[in-house]
């Protein structure tokens, strides 16, 4: 299920009732936390957040003359997902992570290599949501980036 948004503002009007709240504390916990130099833009039909071409002129290699997506924030049909390639890319960040999550919630973690579900809005680890956004800078993210870009070649 995607919101068909173009604006930050008109994603979340959009998001469904049940979940607005919680989604909207999920935005403002990522926003309050992520360290300078990340914009929120939409993308990838999703709220995201990535390093801007100021920042960084080359830009995502898959889609040439874009900016570095760094995380995004979806309202899906059966969960909320929040897509962090710090941890799909760092495997110290997502040890933390795995190591710290029932720590915060009392519910099973459930998620993919960047993906993670929050299929009951009403337990969403904001706190533990908080300190990942504090773990990585656009530089740090920068330089994962292209040292994953260099391994590749």
């Amino acid at each position: 299920m995607q919101i068909p948004a173009e604006t930050v503002e008109e994603y979340l009007e959009k998001v469904p009732e049940e979940r607005k709240d919680a989604f909207k504390k999920l935005f403002e916990t990522i926003s309050e936390n992520l360290p300078k130099g990340f914009e929120t833009q939409i993308s990838y039909g999703m709220i995201g957040w990535c390093v801007p071409l100021k920042s960084f002129p080359a830009g995502y290699h898959c889609s040439p003359g874009t900016p570095l997506p760094f995380l995004n924030l979806a309202s899906q049909k059966n969960f909320i997902a929040l897509y962090h390639m710090g941890i799909y890319s760092n495997p110290e960040l997502l040890e933390w992570f795995v190591t710290e999550y029932p720590k915060f919630s009392k519910r099973k973690l459930d998620m993919g290599k960047s993906c993670i579900r929050f299929k009951k809005p009403d337990e969403i680890p904001f706190e533990l949501i908080a300190e990942l956004c504090k773990k990585m800078t656009p530089n740090h993210w920068i330089e994962i980036y292209e040292s994953m870009l260099n391994r590749d070649k």
